[in-house]
This record gives C-alpha cells, structure tokens and sequence, in this order.
C-alpha cells in the first residue's frame, strides 16, 4: 500500500521568504528581516519574555503565525510571490497588525451563550486575546501550520453563539414588563421563555418571569387553547428580521421537543412544569415565591 501524500503547508511567511533568493530588489531580504526582528522583540516583550532565549523563541513563532495570518487576510490570491510582495512594498508590521486585529475582534467575541459580568473585564479580556494568539498563531516556521483553519472555525462558532447573544438581548431590552438589564446573561433562557410565553399570542415578548405569572400563564393557555403557531408568529412580527435566524430555528426546535409545551395542555401538576422551565430558562426565572 502506497504511503497517503501528506500536502506541505508551511505559514505563508515562510513561503514568502523563500522566494528573496530570485527577488531582485534591492535590500529587500535586509529591511524584512530587521521588520521581522522588531515584530519579534515586541512580542516578546508583550506576550512571552524579552530576557531569555525561550521568551524570544516563543516570540517568533508568535510573529510568523501573527504575520502569516495577517497576509492570509490581505491577499485577494493564493499567491506567496503576491504574499512577498505586500511584505516588500507594505511591510510585515502592516501584515502583523492585521493578524492581529482579526484575534483581537475574535476575543471580543461572545464564547458561549451564557454570558457572565467578568466576560467585559478588562483583564479577563487581555487572557483570552493571549490564548488566542498563543492558540492560532504559535507555529515553527518550517511545520505545516492550519492557523487560518483554526481561524475560521472559531469565527464561525463565534458568530453563531453571538447572534444568540443579540437576539437575546434584543429580547431583553423589549421585555414587556419593562428592559432587562442584568449584567449576567443566559441567552438560550431568554430565548426559551419568550417562545414559550409567545404561545398565549398577542405579540408579548417575555425575556424574564417567576412562578407566579408562569401559573396565569397555564391557566390561561389552558382556558383558551390558543394557536401556537399563530403566537409565534405574533412574536416574529415584532422581532426584527437580522434575528429572525435564531429565532425561527428554536421555534422550530421547542416546536419538536419543548416538554413544557407538550405538557401545557394536559394536567400536569404545576410544579411539575414549572420544574421543567427552570430545565430551559436557568437563571432567567425570577424567585418570586416558594
């Protein structure tokens, strides 16, 4: 059996820097190199640590990743001639800081839906862009490196989680007893009491509740019976369109498997079902009265 090809490759930097030996211009190898070493006593200063051998070590397998990076974002081609030629004619400073500025507005963005106080402190923010940085952009300059692999699917998970967040709080600052404004967030919770609070109909937005109100709501829904469908989409009627995504998915997954939802209708004990929201909801439930 053949051995499987593995395909090279190695950051884009090094490709690039490959090329120099056929470049004719002049001092080009010269003025990136004293680039590159400016990028990397920066780094070590910031990110590892300027006074040993190993901080700067770490130091420059943080700038190929950081650059390399950089480069993949910049570049209209696949292309490592086009690669050293931005390096020459833009410098690898330009290449490093957009690297860099895509982590940064990485960092900033939500990780999970369950969004706490110390996400927007200032410290706890500077940890997660090291490990970012340290995480994507660590590399050898002469390994095969998926950084921009990594990149990518981090975006992804993060735009998703974070367009929970958003309808979330949109939901929150529409509350129809008045905004939310704690600075803890469950995002699935609010998104799971207002469809499940939507059914009643009448376009209410719900993003907060206790026992007592939950109770009125049964009541009622049991009393009148009204379309779940129509109530949802009373909900999406008032909600704006960008979220409408998110929502129309969980609509259609409490539409399948919300167990409050299948129970309402029946006689389950009211402990019972409120037993269950607190399943969905989490935090978002108000101890009103035991």
């Amino acid at each position: 059996m053949l051995p499987a090809l593995v395909q090279e490759s190695l950051p884009r930097l090094t490709r690039a820097i490959k090329l120099l030996p056929g470049d004719e211009r002049p001092d080009a190898a010269v003025m990136l190199a004293d680039e590159l070493t400016g990028i990397t006593a920066m780094v070590a200063e910031k990110f590892t640590n300027n006074r040993t051998a190993e901080g700067i070590q770490k130091a420059l397998n943080l700038t190929v990743g950081g650059v390399s990076l950089g480069l993949e974002q910049l570049l209209a081609v696949d292309s490592d001639q086009a690669a050293l030629d931005f390096l020459v004619d833009n410098g690898a400073e330009a290449a490093f800081q957009a690297g860099f500025r895509q982590l940064k507005e990485l960092s900033q963005m939500p990780e999970d839906t369950l969004v706490g106080e110390y996400d927007l402190d200032p410290v706890y923010s500077q940890r997660r862009l090291r490990d970012l940085f340290f995480d994507i952009c660590f590399t050898d300059p002469n390994q095969n490196w998926n950084g921009p692999d990594k990149f990518q699917t981090q975006l992804k998970q993060r735009q998703q989680v974070q367009a929970v967040v958003r309808l979330a709080n949109w939901l929150r600052r529409h509350n129809s007893e008045g905004p939310v404004k704690d600075a803890d967030l469950n995002a699935e919770g609010v998104i799971a009491l207002s469809i499940i609070f939507a059914v009643e109909g009448g376009g209410r937005v719900v993003a907060r509740t206790g026992q007592k109100e939950f109770e009125r709501f049964v009541k009622a829904v049991r009393k009148h019976k009204p379309d779940f469908e129509a109530g949802w989409a009373a909900l999406a009627a008032v909600v704006p369109v960008q979220h409408h995504a998110v929502l129309l998915d969980r609509i259609d997954l409490y539409r399948r498997t919300c167990t409050v939802l299948q129970k309402i209708p029946g006689r389950t004990a009211m402990k019972t079902l409120f037993a269950d929201l607190e399943n969905y909801a989490g935090s978002e439930l108000e101890a009103d009265y035991d």
